[in-house]
C-alpha cells in the first residue's frame, strides 16, 4: 500500500486537495473559451470521464469574461490557466475561479502578485504556483546538467511562495514541470523535501497520446508510488478526454483510484495457444463495454498459466482447442465449445 506524504490540506471549491484526500484528477478544456456552449461541453465530458477539476486558459479580458458565464453552467470546480497578465488573473478570481494557475516565468513583479495574491484572499481562490522549465530563461540551453536545473527551478519556486507566506495565504497547491520524465521527477523530490503543501504532477507537452502514455506512466507513477502528488494531469495533443482516461489508469495501477469498469487480463500467447486468443480477448472486451462492475475477467491461451490466473479472475476462459474452460472465482464450472464462450461468459457475468 503506498503511503501519500503528508502535506496541507487545499480547498478547490468543492474538492479538497492533500494526503487526506484521494489524488485528484484534472484536465484542460481544448476548445475557445469565449465559446461558451463549446467550452460547457467539453468540461462535462471531462467530468463524467472521472475529472474533479477542470481548467480553462484565460489569456484575454474576452476569455475572463467568458469564464464568469462558464462558472454557473458546470458542476466542477474551475482553474483559470493565466500567464503574463496580472490583470487577467484579477479578472479571473472575480469571475469565480476556484483556483488560479500562476506561473514563475512570466509573472514577476511582486507588486502585481501582491494584488493577486489580495483577491484571492478576498474570494477564497487557492492558487497554483506552477514552475515550468520552458519558462525559465537561465534553462533555455539543452547543455545546462539536471543538477543545475532542479536548483533553479527549485530557487525560482522558493521565492514565489516566500511572497505568498508573508501575506499569510497558505491555500497553495505547488508544481513543476519539464517534458523530460528524469528532470520531471527530479524536481518533484525537491520540492516534496522542501514544503508541505500538495504537488501538482504532470509531464508538459508529452506528445499524442500513443506517446504521452508511457513517459507520463513512468514519471507521474514513479512519483506516486514514493507517495508523491495529490493531483496530475497526463497532458497529450487531442482529445482531453483520453487524457483523463491515460491518468485514470495510471491511478487505478498503483491502487490509487477505485475502478469502477471491468478488468480484462489477457495472456500474451505463444506457440501452445491453439485458438486466436486475440481474436477471443477482442470479442469478450467488446461484451465487457456493456458491464458497469467492477469485475475482473481473464482470457488465457492454455492450461499452463491459465489455472493460475483464473483463480485470481472473478471470471476466466482457459482456451483449448476448438472449446474454452469457464471459471468462477477459480473454480471450473463449465467446458463450452469456442463459438459458445462469449455468451457463456455473459451469463456468468450476470449471476455476479
Amino acid at each position: 500500500m503506498i503511503r501519500r506524504k503528508k502535506t496541507k490540506s487545499v480547498k478547490v471549491g468543492h474538492v479538497i486537495i492533500g494526503s487526506s484526500a484521494p489524488v485528484v484528477i484534472q484536465s484542460m478544456t481544448k476548445v475557445p473559451t469565449v465559446e461558451i456552449d463549446r467550452c460547457v461541453r467539453q468540461v462535462n465530458r471531462l467530468v463524467r470521464a472521472g475529472c474533479r477539476l477542470v481548467r480553462i486558459a484565460v489569456p484575454t479580458r474576452a476569455d475572463t469574461a467568458a469564464f464568469a458565464k462558464i462558472v454557473p453552467k458546470v458542476n466542477v470546480p474551475l482553474i483559470a490557466d493565466v500567464h503574463f497578465s496580472p490583470e487577467r488573473a484579477i479578472e479571473a478570481i472575480e469571475a469565480g475561479a476556484a483556483k488560479l494557475r500562476l506561473n514563475p516565468g512570466n509573472i514577476k513583479n511582486p507588486k502585481s502578485i501582491l494584488r493577486i495574491i489580495d483577491a484571492a484572499k478576498i474570494h477564497n481562490t487557492a492558487v497554483r504556483i506552477g514552475v515550468n522549465e520552458a519558462s525559465i530563461r537561465d534553462l533555455k540551453k539543452q547543455d545546462v546538467p539536471i543538477k543545475k536545473r532542479t536548483a533553479l527551478m527549485l530557487m525560482e519556486m522558493k521565492k514565489y511562495v516566500r511572497l505568498f507566506e508573508k501575506s499569510n495565504f497558505d491555500q497553495l497547491v505547488l508544481s513543476a514541470k519539464s517534458s523530460d520524465v528524469s528532470r520531471t521527477i527530479e524536481i518533484n523530490r525537491k520540492i516534496a523535501e522542501t514544503f508541505d503543501y500538495p504537488i501538482h504532477l504532470g509531464l508538459t507537452h508529452a506528445g499524442l497520446p500513443e506517446d504521452a502514455q508511457i513517459p507520463s506512466a513512468v514519471a507521474l507513477g514513479t512519483l506516486l508510488a514514493e507517495g508523491i502528488g495529490d493531483t496530475i494531469r497526463v497532458s497529450a495533443a487531442g482529445n482531453p478526454v483520453i487524457e483523463t482516461q491515460i491518468a485514470k489508469q495510471i491511478l487505478i495501477a498503483l491502487g490509487l483510484y477505485k475502478r469502477t469498469k471491468p478488468e480484462l487480463i489477457v495472456c500474451p500467447t505463444c506457440a501452445r495457444a491453439q485458438i486466436d486468443i486475440t481474436r477471443l480477448a477482442k470479442q469478450v472486451e467488446k461484451a465487457l463495454l456493456s458491464i458497469d462492475k467492477a469485475v475482473r475477467v481473464a482470457v488465457m491461451g492454455c492450461v499452463v498459466n491459465g489455472p493460475g490466473e483464473a483463480a485470481d479472475a472473478d471470471l476466466a476462459v482457459c482456451a483449448a482447442k476448438n472449446k474454452g474452460y469457464i471459471y468462477r472465482k477459480g473454480r471450473k464450472i463449465s467446458t463450452v465449445p469456442e463459438s459458445k464462450i462469449i455468451p457463456a461468459l455473459m451469463k456468468e457475468l450476470k449471476k455476479l
